[in-house]
């Protein structure tokens, strides 16, 4: 069959589709056989010019559905300087690098332009390339923002606005940012909202600035009866001081080729790599806490193999695209079956089995529930590996190595040995004799620290009180949403909050892993409708400061105090004296008098 003819094989589904032919090439090439249920409900509205609110999760292809069409209807004619012809809004800056990269490999065929804008990236570079002339712009709200007010970027042209997983972007505070931007681009636009949840903010926002929009809802892809998943998943109960141990015995068994540990904190990141690392593995922390170079090296190394483990956090994580991911590990249960999904779909891709693991404490069984109830899926529960089953797996995987070394052949000169040997003792002896010197020079060492680390894990199964009608996510008593986890903002009610006690109230924050802690001076309070948010989102976004790492918020009427990590607060001043807040400049300093 010739070339011409797989091309039209493979991508037949997506002709059908009406994608113009150069894009059906393009396709093929990158491997794209058939659309996903969100490409085929989203493409041929979206060419027809129609809004679209879509609900699709991490990994379902939306953003081949908005990119295909965008690059389709764009116009020939070169874009003017500043002036794009289509922005695409997204949460963090590792989604905006994700999504120009796929852009730009789908525009290829027309030459089409793209640029991702974020925070932490040179502003007078982002300046130089909007000069040239740019056709699609893919940006984060507070960047994005930023160049309007100063007037570097103009909506004015763009005809295509995609907001990407907008409850992301509302959760870290970035609503009003977007109600700016949108209220910038001209009122016969096109508007296309892609979000993995619906939570009334959205539905808000969809039902202001959106016209008659197309609404598609995907549901997560599940397992046919009889067939195998693609995500073996596995829970085991282990109490919170055990969970290091835990690990790295859960680890020893599987022998995963690249693991990604998703922990809550900054803290829990940093303490979890260096207890990893001092056992032997392999271990690279990620965090909001990193700057954009030391991200990636991070990632250099571990998709190169030369790391093993990648713990990060769910903020960190967020669209980085790993391929080769064999085991995904929640080393605390996630507070909600969305977190849960996205974070285990890292794993089981390209068709490849995947393992899912978490460590859930005693007490978090409801919550393991919580979470089978809106994935519809089953997680089994475990019990964890003994130091006997430890040592059964080593001598499995010496064994596998000694038949390895049988079938390579290359013995003859050692046969030598072994029939002098046999004529002094049993063979029988003589080969375990081998097989022992061949296991304690590849494992003793390892099962010596085993004894060391020996832990016993009973499952306490969950008792649920009698007559406990308390929802997740719900303090008893209190109709407010607990706080979410590393990027600093609330999470939508309903999601269960099992961090422990926190210090939260009244917009102020108790800082995370911080011995040393600076205040900072803004020049904006509570008369310029400075509200903790702002604070939090210009600095993870601007200095890429975790979330959890910011201390205490104190507004007045006239300026703002923020406690940050000391060693922080200098890269912190320069980052937010090189944006705006509120879409204005604000005043940046050490606080000079703690007694406020």
């Amino acid at each position: 069959m010739t070339d011409s003819n797989e091309t039209t094989t493979s991508a037949s589904g997506f002709a059908a589709l009406q994608i113009a032919p150069e894009f059906l090439t393009a396709l093929h090439a990158l491997g794209y056989e058939e659309p996903t249920p969100i490409q085929r409900e989203a493409i041929p509205k979206l060419l027809e010019g129609r809004d679209l609110l879509g609900q699709a999760g991490t990994g379902t292809g939306k953003t081949a559905a908005f990119a295909l069409p965008m690059l389709q209807t764009l116009p020939r004619e070169p874009a003017k300087p500043g002036r794009p012809r289509a922005l695409v809004l997204v949460p963090t800056r590792e989604l905006a690098m994700q999504v120009a990269e796929a852009v730009h490999r789908y525009g290829k065929a027309r030459n089409a332009s793209v640029l991702p804008i974020y925070g932490g990236q040179s502003f007078g570079q982002q300046l130089r390339v909007l000069g040239r002339g740019i056709d699609v712009v893919v940006a984060t709200p507070g960047r994005a923002l930023d160049h309007l007010n100063r007037g570097t970027m103009n909506l004015e042209d763009t005809r295509l606005v995609v907001l990407d997983e907008a409850d992301e972007m509302l959760d870290m505070g970035f609503a009003e940012d977007l109600e700016a931007i949108l209220t910038r681009t001209p009122k016969d636009r096109q508007t296309a909202l892609f979000s993995a949840t619906m939570h009334p903010r959205i539905l808000s926002i969809a039902e202001k600035h959106l016209k008659n929009p197309v609404r598609i809802s995907i549901a997560r892809e599940r397992t046919q009866a009889g067939a195998v998943p693609r995500v073996r998943q596995v829970a085991y109960t282990v109490q919170r001081a055990q969970k290091h141990t835990a690990l790295g015995r859960v680890l020893d068994m599987e022998q995963p080729t690249s693991t990604i540990v998703f922990c809550r904190t900054r803290l829990e990141v940093d303490e979890l790599t260096e207890a990893m690392n001092a056992r032997g593995y392999r271990a690279e922390a990620l965090h909001g806490g990193f700057a954009q170079d030391q991200r990636d090296r991070v990632m250099k190394r571990f998709r190169g193999g030369q790391a093993d483990l990648l713990v990060a956090t769910d903020v960190a994580a967020r669209g980085l695209d790993i391929d080769h991911v064999s085991h995904v590990v929640n080393y605390d249960v996630p507070t909600d079956p969305d977190t849960y999904v996205h974070r285990i779909g890292r794993t089981g891709r390209a068709g490849r089995e995947g393992v899912a693991i978490t460590f859930a404490e005693p007490r978090e069984h409801r919550l393991l529930r919580y979470i089978e109830k809106g994935t519809q899926q089953k997680i089994a529960l475990a019990t964890l590996p003994t130091v006997a089953d430890l040592r059964h797996r080593r001598l499995e995987l010496t064994k596998a190595s000694l038949r390895e070394a049988i079938l390579a052949g290359e013995l003859d000169s050692f046969r030598g040995i072994v029939a002098e040997l046999s004529s002094e003792f049993d063979p029988m002896d003589v080969a375990a004799a081998a097989l022992k010197m061949a296991h304690e020079a590849s494992h003793a060492e390892a099962d010596a620290k085993q004894e060391e680390m020996d832990i016993a894990i009973q499952p306490a199964p969950y008792r649920e009180r009698p007559g406990s009608k308390e929802r997740p996510g719900f303090r008893r008593g209190s109709d407010r949403p607990v706080p979410s986890g590393d990027g600093g903002g609330f999470a939508p009610r309903g999601r269960p909050d099992t961090r422990g006690p926190r210090s939260r109230e009244q917009g102020s924050f108790t800082p995370v892993g911080s011995n040393e802690v600076a205040k900072l001076f803004v020049g904006a309070g509570r008369l310029d409708g400075m509200r903790p948010g702002d604070l939090v989102g210009a600095i993870t976004n601007e200095a890429g400061v975790s979330g959890g790492a910011i201390g205490a918020i104190q507004i007045t009427d006239r300026f703002s105090i923020v406690e940050v990590p000391s060693d922080s607060a200098e890269g912190i001043i320069q980052a937010l004296r090189g944006t705006t807040i509120r879409g204005r400049k604000v005043l940046v300093r050490r606080d000079r008098d703690s007694a406020y």
